[in-house]
């Protein structure tokens, strides 16, 4: 299992693909990005958290946020996933865990009264300074957006 961020850890940068290119989080430092960690593209909670994310992205933008997705998908799945859904934000694509592991969005879950190895429905906000100001692990795909915007004040 990997090992979780806490406030105030330095947030490890990565450069990953996307559906439409590359993604380097350093490259956004001056800004607060939103990392969230989602299980699959184009299943049912994972829709649900990034169609909030999508409709919440004016209101997170304004308050001075950046939005990134991370699953284990193909960039060929991500492509379709942003179309089927009008995704408006960097979906990055991370199939070798590399990622996940890296923010401790990897790790044992329970699924069905079994426990498994997977994607940990995770956020965490990376402050102007490239540091955690948030994190959040194990969260719900239904109202998790509302509340990290009240948690961040941008609601």
């Amino acid at each position: 299992m990997s090992t979780r961020l806490t406030a105030g850890d330095p947030a490890p940068d990565f450069t990953a693909p996307t559906d439409s290119g590359t993604f380097t989080l350093s490259h956004l430092r001056g800004k607060n990005v939103i990392v969230y960690f989602y299980p699959a593209a184009m299943t049912p909670g994972c829709t649900t958290q990034a169609c909030d994310f999508r409709d919440s992205l004016s209101a997170l933008k304004s308050a001075g946020y950046e939005v990134v997705g991370v699953s284990k998908d193909t960039p060929a799945k991500l492509a379709k996933f942003r179309e089927a859904e009008g995704l408006n934000f960097t979906l990055v694509s991370d199939p070798e865990l590399v990622v996940q592991n890296l923010y401790g969005a990897w790790g044992e879950k329970s699924m069905y009264g079994k426990t498994v190895e997977g994607s940990l429905r995770s956020t965490v906000v990376v402050d102007v300074d490239g540091r955690v100001s948030l994190a959040q692990y194990n969260v719900k795909a239904t109202g998790h957006v509302a509340k990290l915007r009240r948690d961040l004040g941008s609601d």
